[in-house]
């Protein structure tokens, strides 16, 4: 070896030797990902509804293009904030790095956006023009296709962070798409209101119990049986079980996102009171916030060195 490279071998600098301290992140992306399945889950929805219960569907497009623009535009203002340079973000689209899920998450989202642009566009101009009302379903349907990976963006992120092992691609990419149905049927039940025929409440309220019930039982797999998998599950589950930190937020999400609005959907079915229905709808949406929160912070909480 030579004497220069001895030299700079000994010289070497450690910035940096232990685990960054805190949570790295905080409730800016919880509602970044509350508000993500929102705007994705509600495109899915009003797909849903022009195939099923159309005359109810064609009511709910401006609406339904609005709330979906408003609420992605929440999910980019606070993935924006949560940035450690948020003034340097233009990197990600002149400088991309093709392995990271933030880059693709960029390009996917910033081209969804687009998209509700146009069908905010094609829903106020159809009011005077029907042939309008045709190009706007014409473009829904690739808008709902690319909703799909925008939703599953975040599992793909979280996934990236191989010391977390909570937070495994196959559950998380399912939570996802079922956040997103729970909170596309749970807003478009609120924002319907007289728009939606009783048939087609019906319909959204079998999705809303549906996710529930699957969300329900992967969130239990995980609390049981994620433990066998990993030590490094079972400590960080320690923050939700018995005495934890997260225990009561995580059993109230729990009550208040899946287990009260699959009853009050069962009740509402029977006695037909779309009340009943509202409040299971409200109850999820509310819900859903504290669940992501919880999920998302307890694996940050355990120290890594």
């Amino acid at each position: 070896m030579a004497a220069h490279e001895i030299l700079a071998a000994t010289q070497a600098v450690v910035s940096l030797d232990v685990g960054i301290p805190g949570t790295v992140w905080p409730w800016l992306v919880t509602v970044n990902m509350w508000a993500k399945s929102i705007g994705t889950g509600v495109i899915f929805m009003l797909f849903l509804l022009l195939r099923t219960h159309p005359e109810s569907g064609k009511n709910l497009r401006f609406i339904t293009a609005i709330t979906a623009f408003i609420f992605i535009n929440i999910f980019l203002l606070f993935t924006l904030a949560d940035l450690h340079q948020p003034f340097r973000m233009w990197h990600i689209f002149f400088h991309p790095s093709w392995s990271s899920a933030i880059t693709w998450g960029s390009f996917l989202a910033s081209a969804f956006l687009g998209l509700l642009t146009l069908l905010v566009f094609m829903a106020w101009k159809s009011k005077t023009d029907e042939k309008c009302a045709d190009s706007y379903d014409k473009v829904l349907l690739w808008t709902t296709i690319l909703a799909i990976p925008v939703t599953l963006y975040t599992a793909a992120l979280l996934s990236q962070c191989t010391a977390r092992e909570l937070w495994q691609m196959p559950a998380e990419s399912a939570q996802m798409i079922l956040a997103a149905t729970l909170a596309g049927s749970a807003t478009m039940i609120l924002i319907g209101g007289n728009k939606l025929s009783y048939e087609a409440k019906k319909s959204l309220g079998v999705v809303l119990g549906l996710s529930a019930l699957m969300a329900f039982i992967i969130y239990m797999s995980e609390y049981v049986f994620g433990p066998m998998k990993a030590e490094e599950i079972a400590a960080t589950i320690e923050y939700i079980k018995g005495d934890g930190q997260y225990t009561v937020m995580f059993w109230l999400g729990q009550w208040m996102t899946y287990l009260l609005p699959m009853l009050l959907i069962v009740l509402s079915r029977a006695s037909k009171s779309e009340s009943i229905l509202k409040l299971a709808a409200i109850l999820a949406l509310v819900g859903l916030f504290m669940v992501k929160h919880v999920w998302l912070m307890i694996p940050q909480l355990l120290p890594m060195s």
